[in-house]
């Protein structure tokens, strides 16, 4: 699977991680909920760095179509509530 981390490039991940980031997603859903910004901001930079350190970054010429989409380290509270409203979660299906 291919992951985008919007401002950064991306990443190969092994379909077999998606379990580990998932329950990241629910955390950060759940801190989103409560308006945990705090929580939120910590959450979301473990999911960030969890998709790096289990991916294989691709070359920054490679443009391949992306599986997920997240959303840069820098992303408001607000901005991520928009990306989630569309999906019920940063890890669809998962």
């Amino acid at each position: 699977m291919i992951v985008r981390i919007m401002g950064e490039g991306q990443v190969r991940l092994a379909d077999s991680h998606l379990a580990e980031l998932d329950k990241l997603d629910d955390e950060l859903l759940a801190e989103m909920e409560n308006g945990d910004g705090p929580g939120f901001r910590r959450t979301l930079q473990a999911l960030l760095a969890e998709v790096r350190a289990l991916g294989e970054p691709l070359p920054d010429e490679s443009l391949e179509p992306s599986d997920l989409i997240l959303p840069s380290s820098d992303a408001t509270l607000d901005e991520v509530r928009e990306l989630l409203s569309d999906n019920g979660g940063l890890i669809p299906g998962a």
